[in-house]
């Protein structure tokens, strides 16, 4: 797998949008992003920070590609821009 690209919250936001998640909620510096999937709907926390941990990064990736059925090394691609 890919390194990891540093990314902000912002960024990792725009991806999920891309993906077709919308803002479900915010509080403080956390967003809460929605999607209906066949399973169901998932939700997905990210902090909007001007750089997301990588562990928090990867946790965030991993739990999309999973439920959405895309590989991860693909979102890596996509957030790189």
């Amino acid at each position: 797998m890919a390194r990891l690209p540093q990314a902000s919250g912002r960024d990792v936001i725009r991806l999920l949008e891309f993906l077709g998640y919308f803002i479900a909620r915010r509080k403080g510096s956390h967003v809460q992003l929605r999607t209906l999937i066949a399973s169901g709907q998932h939700n997905v926390t990210v902090p909007d920070h001007k750089v997301v941990a990588k562990g928090t990064l990867n946790d965030i990736l991993t739990a999309v590609s999973v439920r959405n059925g895309i590989a991860k090394e693909d979102l890596v691609k996509r957030l790189r821009g």
